[in-house]
This record gives C-alpha cells, sequence and structure tokens, in this order.
C-alpha cells in the first residue's frame, strides 16, 4: 500500500489520531495499522518498512505512534521520550553528519514532547548530549536527515557513552549496511532502572533514562542485542554490551519481532565486529534475605 504521509500518527491501539498528507515524496508503509496475515493480525499491531517481523508489542494504549520516513517510534505522553524507535539502514541512506537543528514533535501535543528549552544546561548539569535514537550520519544521504532532530527520536544521553560505545555502534551499523549491501533493520529504546537526576529545565516527569537497549537485525534472522548504562565509560567496548535477545525483551518489556520465529534467529556478532564470545547475561537481583 503506497501514501503520500509527511508524518502518521495513530495511537497504539490502532485509532487514528492525526495525519499529514504531502505529495512530495512517497513512503511504503507496509499495511500501516493492523495489515498482517489472518492468523497473525491483533488489534493494535502496526507494520512499517521499518519494522523487521512486526513492530515492537507492549508500549502503553496511550502511546502515540509517528511513522516518518526514516523511522517509526512509540512516544510515552509521561516522559514524553520514545519508549521504542525502529529505523532501517541501507547503503543509500548513509551520507555525511548534517546540522543538527533540535525542534519539537509537530505530530504531538504540545504537552507530548519536549521543547528545545529543557535540555537548556543538561550537559552542564547532568554531562548529557542530545542523544540521537535514529542516528544523523545513518540518514544523511536522505532529504529526510533532519527528521533526527525532531526531539521525540531525542533522549539526555550520557556525553561518554553517546559519544563512546554507542557512537561506535552506530558505525558498525552503516558499515554493515554498505559492506553487505543490503538494508539493517535497528530497534533501540532507553530503560528506566533507577531514578535519575532530571533535566535541570525539563518538565517534572520527564525522566532521564538509566540505560538503553539495543537491537541489530538482518532479513536472514541474524541478530544481535545490545544493553547500556547510563555510566558506561567512554573507552567502554560495546562488545561487552552484548545480551541475550531475551535479557532486552525481558529489561524492556517489548516484545520484539512479534511475526518473527525467535527458534531461527542465529548471531549477528561476528558481522558487526564482536568475535569474542559474549559475556553471560547479567544475572538478575535477588531480594535479601531479613
Amino acid at each position: 500500500m503506497q501514501r503520500f504521509y509527511d508524518s502518521l500518527m495513530i495511537r497504539e491501539d490502532g485509532r487514528f489520531k492525526r495525519w499529514t498528507k504531502t505529495f512530495r515524496h512517497t513512503v511504503l508503509i507496509a499495511a500501516a495499522v493492523a495489515y498482517a496475515t489472518p492468523t497473525l493480525a491483533r488489534d493494535g499491531e502496526l507494520h512499517t518498512f521499518h519494522c523487521l517481523f512486526g513492530c515492537p508489542l507492549g508500549a502503553p494504549a496511550t502511546n502515540d505512534t509517528v511513522v516518518r520516513e526514516i523511522y517509526t517510534l512509540s512516544s510515552n505522553d509521561l516522559t514524553k521520550l520514545a519508549d521504542w524507535v525502529a529505523y532501517r539502514v541501507t547503503p543509500a541512506s548513509i551520507g555525511p553528519s548534517a546540522d543538527r537543528a533540535w525542534r519539537t514533535d509537530p505530530s504531538l501535543a504540545a504537552d507530548e514532547t519536549l521543547t528545545p528549552e529543557a535540555y537548556a544546561g543538561a550537559n552542564q548539569v547532568l554531562h548529557t548530549d542530545r542523544g540521537h535514537q535514529t542516528p544523523l550520519a545513518a540518514f544523511s544521504g536522505t532529504p529526510f536527515a533532519a527528521g533526527t532532530n525532531i526531539l521525540s527520536n531525542i533522549t539526555p544521553q550520557a556525553s561518554a557513552l553517546n559519544q563512546g560505545p554507542w557512537n561506535a555502534l552506530e558505525g558498525q551499523e552503516r558499515s554493515l549496511a554498505q559492506r553487505l549491501n543490503i538494508a539493517i533493520y535497528v530497534y533501540t529504546g532507553p530503560l528506566f532502572e533507577r531514578l535519575m537526576a532530571p533535566l535541570p529545565a525539563g518538565p517534572v516527569f520527564a525522566r532521564v533514562p538509566s540505560g538503553y537497549w539495543k537491537v541489530v537485525a538482518l532479513a536472514d534472522g541474524r541478530i544481535s542485542a545490545f544493553v547500556f548504562d547510563q555510566a558506561a565509560p567512554r573507552n567502554f567496548d560495546y562488545c561487552e554490551g552484548r545480551v541475550s535477545l531475551n535479557h532486552v525483551i525481558l529489561r524492556s518489556r517489548f516484545v520484539l519481532f512479534p511475526m518473527g520465529n525467535a527458534a531461527s534467529f542465529r548471531s549477528l556478532d561476528g558481522e558487526i565486529g564482536c568475535t569474542s564470545p559474549p559475556l553471560p547475561d547479567p544475572a538478575p537481583s535477588m531480594i535479601p534475605p531479613e
């Protein structure tokens, strides 16, 4: 199904909230609202070409799903950050890094999104950057790169993490797309597992994540999954952040690849630059005895 969209926003339960048409470009949205084979379709499912084997399931019903040319995300009304973001990197989408002009998400209501002013002083006080979830360089070869600077795609991310292992992993995504000449599918989102100091100029419930998860996948079922803490040092090897897909699902609380066959998934670690065996998943915490 082809339609002309500038942006499309729907509620997680599948009800349309707002869309804006434009005839400047064509975006292929694979059954944008709850389209799947009859035996697999469920209320509230969303399928776009950014999502391999279906978009993540489990976001709050009050979330807003925003579909743009270069990514799809689920924006949380309370935190005003995306609970998950999905994007698809191709050799043609990659280009030199472009300017960063931050702006409020035009597809969300004023009380559902952050403004550029909310990040005032955050770098000095919290040592954070405006961290892209969909990376700018991965889409600077397209006319839509400025969309990565919309604040629903941004989170307050530790400068050391953003400029260190996170940046290195994003570089591997681009390198892999170019080397294999294929599309790379990426899912990412924040973790809120402990209370962090808030944005000094942000609204009261605009939480700062305690960490991040990311899954990199190919259409043939090869995947690599990662978790990074906000306290990760700049020189942290991104390969040390590898975890199992089940570990990401448990901590993110999202069903990932809902239409995929988990039994057929294989490791992408070697292709993404991680040749050493992965470490065991972090052990879960235990309730101490009295």
